[in-house]
């Protein structure tokens, strides 16, 4: 009949740090007194967590080599083993508060689109950076539906950027707000009118970013509202290469005014549409419930309020 006695169990292994630890420092000091010492306890705990080990693992651990105790060959196998396993358990306390600076102080994931990143954004990262130089911040240049995919698997911490339709699971706090407005040529027939209508714009080809972007659909809701037709020339993505079309005779177009510059003014002519168009705000995006690290608080913080 087959031996049905149970293996012996020993009380030590509802806490396998204790002896481990004890076996470590007795093998690193080479005295039971003296681990007792550095583990604040007594000689007589550490020899039986010793000796627990030992019938637990089947070998001996340490011999006597002179006045000291050296750990057998098994004692040296178990000693690589344990080391890191009870030095990485004694030292989590300093690891995780370490890990709390790092965090704190290490990374800030914004996503943006060109348009904020390029004429909204220089002056907040410059004030951010002078005051976390230790922040490696890091601008994801995205828009749309991409941008709020990076927000709810938290690759990004926030987003910046203008929002028309705001899901339920995400909160958007308007910060800024631009006229919409007319730029053409300097010498265009529209730059020196003194009323501007839409059915003015009607013949005349529009530059507009792609269908899909918030531009676009707003144009096209407009003129659609008010019976107006219109005819888009050309769609290409980004107020800088619109800007430099329109400048150089091949349409015009219809932009906020957060990507009109001084040094635009030398080549463009830019009419206010506040008349028929809304204007456009930009914002901080956040995920509801997002806990907020103190880098991205104090990036928020910076993004003030401000009327253009």
């Amino acid at each position: 009949m087959a031996d049905r006695t149970p293996a012996p169990r020993f009380a030590y292994k509802a806490d396998r740090l204790k002896p481990l630890r004890a076996f470590c420092q007795t093998a690193r000091l080479g005295s039971v007194s003296r681990a007792a010492e550095a583990l604040y306890v007594s000689q007589p705990a550490i020899t039986q967590q010793l000796q627990a080990l030992e019938r637990e693992l089947g070998v001996k651990l340490f011999e006597r080599g002179g006045r000291r105790l050296v750990p057998t060959r098994e004692g040296e196998a178990l000693y690589t083993l344990a080391r890191p396993l009870v030095e990485g358990i004694d030292g989590l306390d300093d690891a995780f508060r370490e890990e709390l600076r790092g965090h704190d102080a290490g990374a800030l994931d914004v996503a943006a689109g060109s348009s904020t990143i390029l004429y909204l954004l220089p002056g907040i990262v410059e004030a951010f950076r002078e005051r976390q130089p230790g922040v490696h911040l890091r601008l994801h240049n995205v828009t749309g539906a991409s941008g709020l995919d990076l927000l709810r698997s938290d690759a990004v911490d926030l987003a910046v950027g203008s929002m028309l339709d705001v899901p339920s699971d995400l909160s958007y706090s308007p910060v800024y707000r631009f006229e919409p407005m007319l730029i053409t040529p300097l010498d265009h027939p529209l730059a020196h009118k003194s009323e501007l209508s839409l059915q003015d714009l009607s013949p005349y080809g529009l530059i507009l970013p792609p269908q899909r972007l918030t531009t676009y659909r707003m144009v096209d809701l407009v003129f659609q509202r008010n019976r107006v037709p219109y005819t888009v020339a050309l769609e290409v993505g980004g107020w800088e290469v619109i800007k430099q079309y329109v400048a150089m005779g091949l349409g015009i177009s219809i932009v906020t005014a957060i990507c009109l510059t001084d040094a635009d003014r030398t080549r463009l002519a830019a009419r206010s549409l506040a008349k028929y168009f809304p204007s456009r705000s930009y914002g901080v995006v956040l995920r509801k419930s997002k806990h907020l690290s103190p880098q991205a608080q104090a990036f928020v913080q910076l993004i003030q309020p401000r009327l253009e």
